[in-house]
């Protein structure tokens, strides 16, 4: 054993506490530090000691210490935790004590370098003498986790006795605890999720805290669901399950218990019970992602079958998510984010011809994230209980982390944004989905997501903004007053709210309100289940390691609801929707549908409902082209010909592009509302069915180019795309005065993106302005591929300059050097030193009151955040933005994240390990790929510290361990300034936040 110890080098992680052997009571033993041999680096050993009471003592403590941490129980309750050896923690266990035989269990773990646990409990009875129950070789000791172990009646048979390592005082903790400081241990201080006086609901609305979920031994709950019984089951995201049954509502917290489920089963981001089994989709850790069905064969309440129905390829945070039951009650939904594809075999009511459907060329992110990623993206999928049949529903989705039904079976669900596209014109918000059968929503990697506005996807029920969607559920099902009962609840993982979205009959489908119905800072929101058995609403926090808790909400207030109001016309187009849905399903499974069935959709075609058109030529599109192609051409109405004109274009061959044309060149542009999607129409045709020979081009860029530019901004943006593409007359010229004028930074960026690969129609002097137009446009903010972005564009138009402009522009194409922004930081008073957790975590308990808003602003660039984070819009681009980390992280989190940035690494931002044929190897972050080529930045704090690697010269490559955030940053810091940085980060940027001095 070493006897020394870099206090740095703790993580604050918390584990169990616990105890074996019987030993008289009479004993009074002096502690010893104990442990188990062989003595081993990060080892976690179990420990028990079993005692008897005669009746309830006048007192009873147990005090004591863990190199490195321990957390401690008594007949199965969690008394204290630490991690923090050099200071012993005490804590009343009266309460947990009962007559007759007891049992102490501790989980301890050591780190690296000394290994030891010392413990006492000391027994005052109402008569008779004082008793003292010490560590030593009477203790029980294993190296394994055994089911049943914290009980009082576990037969510890294989266990050993615990090694005695030193006594008391002993060295090498003789400097810090000694019987003084263990007799004077005081209580820990408890670690607990955020607690219900911080969280703010509505009126009439109770939250309450039932369990605080223990780091170290239970991990960060992500998924819940609710069992036959009652109990809820919630999936650690890194580890196993829990099942927890609730204390009833107006009884004390405390009495909710909470057991580990035996079953090897985890990793889940879904969970749901259904057909007497649990159903798991898991989505991390080693074993193989998919969709699990686990049973209990025997009848014994437990667990015991695993079995996997069926694999997917993907995982993480990007993978395989939600699974819930189907309105029909006899299958299943299930859903994906787009680095999972699609299940194979399957079957799909989205007709099979997806595709990019770009009419000017994509740009990848600027910073490498999901390059590659092709249609359809996220999905949603319908199966039977034995995952046998696969059935693709709707798709075009970023990352869709749950789904929901209302009470007519209507699916939904919460997407999210890519929040390093924020200020350029392809960011699509976060935003709530009515996912209709055979619905497209456009998800396109880079540059090519689709706008809202293309008539062959769907839009959005209500745009939330940015954000990171989890959980979401309706009400149904509560004692909530009606509106709240019939409300979607959906939470935001990064900003700590959950909202009610009230939704409203938009014709066949719905618009949304929202309504903020819970938030906190932090509420690292996960997931929520409604529990029918008490009409609550339960919800989750935790994720990516961050701390977890346990919360119901309940209604206190009167309920006067009055009677239910209907809305019978939109009714009505949910029942034709419905009718003409009907029609996917058998066609999709290769079944004809007969043409008396299939008239109702061919008249829908013209129908105002925008859902309603969607279903109808999905139904169409189901069936094979031979039988609807000259029916489609035969169409004269507006609305029908654009609908048949998409469906054509997705299905025929070039062949048909003429006549295709001809039926649109029919539709006039004085149909206001039809505009956006006839330019679509035409944008659509080309991609799929070729360039039009030139005389047509011709006459329809003169055709849409007379119309260029319009009033409408949206209008300006198609007919920009179609004329860029058709190199028409003047294009160049409008464009430019657009782009110069236009009032926003994402039109301005939309035109110079588009012009950025025309080659036609230049001058010299055009070349000029639009050159010209990139050094203002540097001044822009957006998310953090956002510069990135400007960026490329520029050099895809230099590309395609020839020699004489290049050489006549030389001025104007001249970036002016960027500063050295290391030497440019300002630099921190000091002096600083080694900040440890146990240093910082009193600090920030006592000092974040009269902070300084702008020395922590200087300090977030001083300490060299601002070169890898972004916050309130300006830094860098490595790291996550950490302007929402107030919503997700406790000043507990935030210490680990900077203390011990490798502990929890998401995936989104996690370096790759390169090794390379000549036995290099290369560690980093893809920023940019072209080619063959790949740059790769290895050190966050030097943007440009690159490393071009060539795909083949790569042997083989693995996510790395570890992260690329380097440890000590805080060391060049005064108590001041660390103290004015961690009041910034928590501030979002709010400089009138209550953290700061007024007036600062």
């Amino acid at each position: 054993m070493r006897a020394t110890r870099n206090a740095l080098l703790l993580p604050l992680c918390v584990f169990n506490l616990l105890f074996t052997p019987a030993v008289s009571s009479a004993q009074a033993s002096s502690p010893k530090w104990i442990w188990l041999e062989p003595l081993k680096e990060r080892q976690t050993v179990y420990l028990r000691r079993v005692f008897e009471i005669d009746g309830q003592p006048r007192k009873a403590t147990f005090s004591g210490s863990c190199d490195n941490h321990m957390s401690v129980f008594v007949n199965e309750q969690q008394i204290t935790q630490s991690g923090s050896w050099e200071t012993p923690v005490s804590a009343d266990i009266r309460k947990a004590l009962k007559p007759g035989k007891n049992v102490i269990t501790i989980v301890a773990r050591n780190d690296g370098g000394p290994a030891g646990f010392i413990g006492q409990i000391l027994l005052e009875p109402a008569e008779g003498k004082k008793r003292a129950l010490g560590s030593d070789r009477t203790w029980q000791a294993n190296g394994d986790r055994v089911t049943g172990w914290r009980k009082a009646s576990f037969e510890a048979r294989g266990w050993a006795a615990a090694t005695e390592i030193a006594a008391l005082g002993g060295d090498p903790w003789s400097a810090h605890v000694n019987a003084a400081t263990l007799a004077g241990a005081r209580p820990a201080r408890p670690v607990t999720a955020t607690p219900p006086s911080k969280i703010t609901t509505l009126p009439g609305f109770e939250v309450e805290l039932l369990h605080t979920v223990p780091k170290g031994l239970q991990g960060s709950w992500v998924s819940l669901t609710v069992d036959p019984k009652g109990r809820l089951i919630a999936g650690d995201q890194y580890g196993g399950l829990y099942r927890i049954t609730p204390a009833a509502i107006g009884a004390d917290a405390g009495e909710t218990k909470v057991e580990k489920l035996a079953v090897d089963a985890g990793g889940a981001h879904g969970l749901l019970w259904a057909f007497d089994s649990l159903y798991l989709v898991r989505s991390e850790g080693g074993a193989s992602k998919g969709l699990y069905r686990l049973r209990d064969t025997d009848g014994d309440d437990e667990l015991d079958e695993v079995r996997m129905l069926r694999a997917f390829r993907g995982g993480g945070e990007h993978g395989p998510h939600a699974v819930i039951l189907a309105p029909d009650g006899k299958s299943l939904y299930i859903c994906a984010g787009n680095h999972t594809d699609l299940p194979q075999p399957e079957t799909s009511v989205v007709p099979r011809v997806w595709a990019e459907d770009l009419l000017l060329p994509r740009q990848w992110d600027a910073n490498g994230h999901a390059r590659g990623r092709m249609a359809p993206g996220g999905w949603i999928a319908r199966t039977d209980p034995d995952g046998k049949s696969f059935e693709i529903v709707s798709v075009g989705y970023r990352n869709e982390f749950d789904i929901a039904l209302d009470r007519e079976g209507e699916l939904f669900t919460y997407d999210a944004d890519m929040e390093w596209d924020v200020g350029a014109p392809w960011y699509r918000p976060t935003r709530v989905n009515h996912a209709t059968s055979g619905s497209e929503f456009g998800w396109r990697s880079g540059t090519g997501k689709w706008p809202e506005y293309y008539p062959d996807s769907l839009g959005s029920v209500v745009d939330v903004g940015p954000g990171s969607p989890t959980g979401i559920a309706f009400g149904h099902g509560t004692k909530f007053p009606r509106k709240y009962r019939d409300a979607l609840y959906i939470h935001d993982w990064s900003y700590g709210k959950m909202y009610a979205v009230h939704l409203k009959p938009d014709g066949s489908s719905y618009k949304g309100q929202l309504e903020q119905f819970v938030s906190a800072s932090p509420l690292p929101l996960t997931d929520l289940i409604v529990r029918p058995q008490d009409g609550a609403l339960y919800f989750l926090i935790g994720g990516r390691g961050t701390q977890s808790g346990l919360y119901r909400v309940t209604y206190t207030g009167t309920i006067d609801d009055g009677p239910a109001v209907v809305d019978a016309r939109a009714a009505a187009l949910r029942r034709l929707r419905r009718e003409i849905e009907a029609l996917h399903g058998p066609a999709a499974r290769g079944q004809n549908v007969s043409d008396a069935a299939l008239e109702i959709a061919w008249q829908a075609l013209e129908h105002d409902d925008r859902a309603i058109r969607f279903a109808a030529r999905t139904a169409i599109e189901l069936q094979p082209i031979d039988r609807w192609r000259q029916r489609a051409l035969a169409q004269e109405t507006p609305r029908a010909t654009i609908e048949t004109a998409l469906a054509l274009a997705r299905h025929a061959d070039r062949s048909l592009q003429g006549a295709v044309l001809e039926r649109l060149a029919g539709i006039g542009w004085q149909h206001a509302p039809l505009r956006l999607p006839l330019l679509r129409a035409y944008g659509l045709v080309f991609i799929r069915m070729g360039r039009p020979e030139a005389a047509m081009t011709k006459r329809l860029g003169d055709r849409f180019g007379a119309h260029y530019p319009s009033a409408n901004a949206d209008v300006n943006r198609e007919l920009c795309r179609l004329l860029v593409y058709l190199e028409a007359d003047d294009v160049v010229e409008k464009t430019l005065d657009l782009l110069e004028k236009a009032p926003t930074q994402e039109e301005q960026i939309h035109y110079a993106y588009c012009l950025r690969s025309l080659r036609s129609g230049w001058t010299l002097s055009l070349r000029k302005r639009y050159f010209t137009w990139f050094q203002s446009g540097r001044a822009f903010r957006g998310g953090a591929s956002f510069a990135g972005f400007i960026r490329n564009i520029k050099n895809e138009a230099v590309k395609a300059l020839e020699g004489d402009d290049r050489t006549a522009l030389a001025d104007v194409l001249r970036d002016k050097p960027a500063p050295d922004l290391l030497a440019t930081l300002p630099k921190p008073k000091g002096p600083g030193k080694e900040w440890s957790t146990e240093m910082l975590t009193p600090l920030l308990r006592e000092g974040l009151t009269d902070r300084d808003f702008d020395n922590g602003k200087t300090m977030f660039a001083a300490a060299r955040c601002f070169l890898c984070h972004r916050f309130d819009g300006q830094g860098g681009a490595m790291g996550p933005d950490l302007t929402g980390l107030a919503g997700r992280f406790s000043h507990q989190d935030l210490l680990d994240a900077i203390l011990d940035p490798s502990k929890t690494v998401s995936d989104q931002y996690r370096a790759t390990v390169f090794i390379l044929t000549n036995g290099s190897v290369i560690t980093g972050r893809i920023v940019n790929m072209g080619g063959d080529n790949l740059n790769v930045n290895t050190d966050m704090l030097s943007p440009g510290h690159n490393t071009n690697v060539h795909r083949k010269t790569i042997a083989s490559t693995a996510p790395s361990p570890t992260s690329m955030m380097p440890a000590g940053l805080l060391n060049t810091l005064n108590d001041e300034e660390v103290l004015d940085l961690m009041a910034y980060l928590l501030s979002r940027g709010d400089r009138n936040a209550a953290f700061f001095k007024r007036g600062k």
